[in-house]
Formats: structure tokens, C-alpha cells, sequence
């Protein structure tokens, strides 16, 4: 295992980064029924991704009803003494519980949500707490200051954003300067061979003001594991296994890139799902790669990309295959600076 700086940050986390997302059996209510794995599984993979070096866990209150990801996780804290072995990382932003102040990043909410977390986590302190997604009806001033705030009080000691447009971030980079308040080191983002949105504004953000980027769903929910063929449904029991999930990916583009993902898979003997990971360390500004492990063996399975070097000539072909329209003004911008 390799280890990165978190953004600008000195703490060091493993290049890949553990999502806990499907862990616990969530019931009826939670987006995550049916995907996710019992208690016993889930601390099993725990254990093994501790044992491989990976010292990186992301969670979020909302995975799993009344945060069932963040007890399970707990629970593994204290029943095997690990919670000084990793860099804990969760989220807040979105709905839970009840009433007008069930949602959303406000002050009032931050504060709760910081210390329902801590309870469920069974921890003193969060390494990098996250909120979720911008929240546009309330001032970037007032949640930088809560953060900040819960940093002065050390229950968190990093502070990062996820699914932020380009500007507000900017924004909020701006505000944390002028203000003296505590600043994000890491953006996590949606990032794949199949989704590249976020190299126009994000990405070149990030590399100027030393933010960590932190893909999430680097598999585009699996389809780049390479288990889907053109023309065949996809297998029941899997994230893109009701057709209507599948039909997103289904176009030309994806099944592109997949065969040439397969086909660099194959120059390595190793699996689509450890290219696809090591497409995207290779990328800047990349801190840490998120994945999902819902068994020990699709676990195994995707750390062999924290040791995969792809050569210059397959990140090219990975990239020719995955090239997208970048759009105005970007793409008047690169021809302009090309013919004048």
C-alpha cells in the first residue's frame, strides 16, 4: 500500500480509501436495501483492509437508516481497539430524523449532526468531516464557522466538501482565507473513466489551492468491474442490477471504454475493477481513491490496484477511449491557445 498527503494536509491516508457505505442490512427505507452486508461480513472486510494497509474509511450519517454505517463502524472501533490505526472520515448535509431542521448544513445543524456522529462512531474526534452537498440557503460564512468552531474544540481535525459546484468551492476557499477560519483539504467528487465532468473546473481547482480530491463511485457503480456484457442483463444482487440502473450506462462511449479497460486488464493479468482504480490515481490532485467492498473477496479484488503502475502508452489509450466534450469555453479555449 501507498500513502498520500490528504490535499495540503501533513496527515498521511492509503491510496485507497475504504467506503463504508453498504455496511449493516438497511431495511425497506434506506436507499441502500438489498446491497448492503451484515455486520459480521462487514467487519470481516474491515479487518482485512486494515491488514493490507489501508488506514482510510469514509462514511456518512445518512448510508443506512438512523446511521447504520457509523454504528457498525463503531462497534468495529471498539471491539477491535483500530480506532487509532485509521483516519476516519464522515459526512453530514442531508436528511435525518425529523422536523423543520432535519436537513441541511446551518449551524444549528452542523453542531448536531457533528456530535450524533460522535456518539455512533463511538470516538472522541473525527479526522476529516465533510459536509455532503453545498447547501445554497444558507451563508458559506456560517457553516465554514461551525466548522471551524468544531476544529477550535478538537472533536474535528480536517474539514472537506463533496458534490460542490466549481464556484461555490472557490467561493468558500475565498471565504475561509479572508476569514481566518478553518479551510477544506479535500473535495470529494464523482470521478470515473466514464465521468471525467469534474477535469473542467474542479480538478484544475483543486491543483491550485492543494485540495485532495477524493473520487466516489471510481467503478460507476460497477459497470467498470466488468461484469456486464453488451446485449445481457445485468445479474440480480448487484448495484446496476434493475435494468433501468444499467440502461444509464448502456451507450456506445461506456462499452468503449470498458473494452479498453479489459484490454489493459489483460496486459497486466489483473481485472478491469484494479485498472479503472489505477486509471485514476494516476490522475492529479488525487488523494485517495474511494471503493466499496461488500466481501472480503471483491475487496482483494480491487487492492491490486494500489500497486498497479499503468504505462504511459495504457493511460493514453484510457484516456482516448473515455475523451468527452469538454464544452464552451473550454474547448474554444484549448483551440484558440493552439492556433494563435
Amino acid at each position: 500500500m501507498k500513502y498520500r498527503n490528504l490535499g495540503k494536509a501533513g496527515v498521511k491516508v492509503s491510496s485507497l480509501c475504504l467506503g463504508a457505505m453498504t455496511f449493516g442490512e438497511a431495511d425497506a427505507t434506506s436507499f441502500m436495501h438489498n446491497v448492503g452486508s451484515d455486520e459480521g461480513t462487514s467487519h470481516a472486510v474491515l479487518d482485512r483492509a486494515l491488514a493490507a494497509g489501508i488506514n482510510f474509511i469514509d462514511t456518512a450519517d445518512v448510508y443506512g437508516q438512523d446511521g447504520l454505517s457509523e454504528r457498525v463502524l463503531g462497534r468495529w472501533f471498539t471491539a477491535r481497539g483500530t480506532r487509532d490505526k485509521t483516519v476516519l472520515a464522515t459526512k453530514f448535509r442531508f436528511t435525518m430524523g425529523e422536523g423543520a431542521n432535519r436537513t441541511g448544513a446551518s449551524r444549528y445543524r452542523i453542531i448536531k449532526c457533528c456530535e450524533d456522529s460522535l456518539r455512533r462512531l463511538q470516538t472522541d474526534r473525527i479526522d476529516l468531516y465533510q459536509i455532503h452537498m453545498q447547501d445554497i440557503t444558507v451563508p458559506e460564512q456560517e457553516t465554514l464557522r461551525a466548522l471551524d468552531d468544531l476544529v477550535r474544540a478538537g472533536k474535528v481535525l480536517y474539514t472537506g466538501c463533496s458534490n460542490y459546484a466549481a464556484y461555490r468551492l472557490g467561493d468558500s476557499l475565498w471565504t475561509a482565507k479572508t476569514e481566518h477560519l478553518a479551510s477544506f483539504v479535500t473535495l470529494q467528487a464523482q470521478y470515473s473513466l466514464i465521468a471525467r465532468d469534474i477535469e473542467r473546473e474542479h480538478l484544475p481547482l483543486c491543483r491550485e489551492h492543494g485540495l485532495g480530491l477524493l473520487p466516489w463511485s471510481p467503478l460507476a457503480g460497477g459497470f467498470l468491474s466488468g461484469k456486464f456484457e453488451r446485449g445481457k442483463s445485468a445479474a440480480t444482487g448487484t448495484r446496476l442490477g434493475e435494468k433501468e440502473r444499467l440502461a444509464r450506462y448502456d451507450v456506445e462511449r461506456n462499452w468503449t471504454i470498458l473494452d479498453a479497460v479489459r484490454a489493459v486488464a489483460a496486459e497486466h493479468d489483473t481485472s478491469p475493477a484494479a485498472v479503472s482504480l489505477a486509471w485514476l490515481l494516476a490522475r492529479p490532485a488525487v488523494s485517495s481513491v474511494i471503493f466499496g467492498a461488500r466481501t472480503v473477496a471483491q475487496l482483494d479484488a480491487n487492492l491490486a490496484a494500489a500497486d498497479l503502475d499503468l504505462t504511459s502508452d495504457q493511460l493514453a489509450a484510457l484516456d482516448t477511449a473515455s475523451a468527452y466534450d469538454v464544452g464552451y469555453p473550454y474547448a474554444f479555449i484549448a483551440a484558440t491557445q493552439a492556433r494563435w
